[in-house]
């Protein structure tokens, strides 16, 4: 387990970003915009080239805070990293995975054997970690079910595989289980205009939502500047509108200590 670093000062505050979000530039200028002008601190965004690149940054103090996965949550909040915000969106914190064919595919949950897949990145919880752990709950081996599975960096670029035929599924994020959300699925966000493409398979298990991590480098002050910033983001035109068009939330709340240590259990069952 990694020491706790000495806090160390920065000219400006480095947030990084998941490579699985697509098309960040505009949104990326917004987020740093908005945390320059309510922490008095210049503020830029980065994105690191996998979520394994994203934790190591945040645990080498690389980076500063970064918005992680639920399972890159739960990973290093277990070597001492402190998860601040998780996202709430449409009244909740948490979320499901939504696994797809195209909607004309005659593929069903019980033909799967022999079939293609894409996965935006073996660290997604709604891009590859919950739809694995769903298939060994229904009796499949992932290894030996698909054909060949591809990692391909993003969801929007899983559908784009899905959609041009290259592959038979994909997964991606869907909105909590409950009424009134039917087979609403993430298609919406990452490529609106295009869920009439897709069919749902399955839907799976519930995971807390993607939450707001700091580095054990960032001093004190500015723990406590940053989670403030976060919380009241819904309470300006602009935070909100980098809520919405960035983290797919209408808030974030103050995240639980150790609130993601459940989702080992995900893990070990994709493994």
């Amino acid at each position: 387990m990694p020491t706790s670093s000495p806090p160390r000062s920065r000219a400006s505050l480095r947030f990084a970003l998941p490579p699985t979000l697509a098309e960040l530039e505009a949104r990326s200028a917004a987020l740093a915009a908005y945390l320059t002008q309510t922490l008095g601190k210049p503020a830029e965004v980065v994105v690191p080239a996998s979520y394994e690149s994203l934790a190591k940054d945040l645990l080498s103090g690389k980076v500063d805070a970064a918005w992680a996965p639920p399972f890159v949550c739960a990973r290093i909040e277990a070597m001492g990293v402190r998860v601040l915000v998780r996202g709430v969106r449409s009244g909740v914190s948490t979320y499901r995975a939504a696994l797809l064919c195209r909607a004309d595919s005659n593929v069903t949950r019980d033909s799967l054997k022999g079939t293609t897949a894409a996965w935006s990145d073996r660290d997604s919880v709604g891009g590859y970690l919950l739809p694995m752990a769903w298939l060994r709950e229904q009796g499949f081996d992932p290894t030996r079910l698909f054909f060949r599975q591809d990692f391909v960096g993003n969801y929007r670029a899983a559908l784009e595989q899905v959609a041009r035929g290259t592959v038979d599924v994909t997964s991606v994020f869907a909105p909590a289980g409950r009424a009134g959300v039917g087979d609403a699925t993430g298609v919406s966000e990452v490529w609106p205009g295009h869920e009439g493409d897709f069919r749902v398979l399955a839907f799976t298990d519930e995971s807390p939502n993607d939450g707001v991590a700091v580095s054990m480098a960032l001093s004190g002050p500015l723990v406590t500047g940053l989670e403030q910033a976060l919380l009241a983001m819904k309470d300006t035109e602009a935070g909100a509108q980098v809520l919405k068009a960035l983290f797919h939330a209408e808030r974030f709340e103050p995240a639980p200590r150790m609130g993601y240590r459940a989702l080992y259990r995900v893990a070990l069952a994709s493994l």
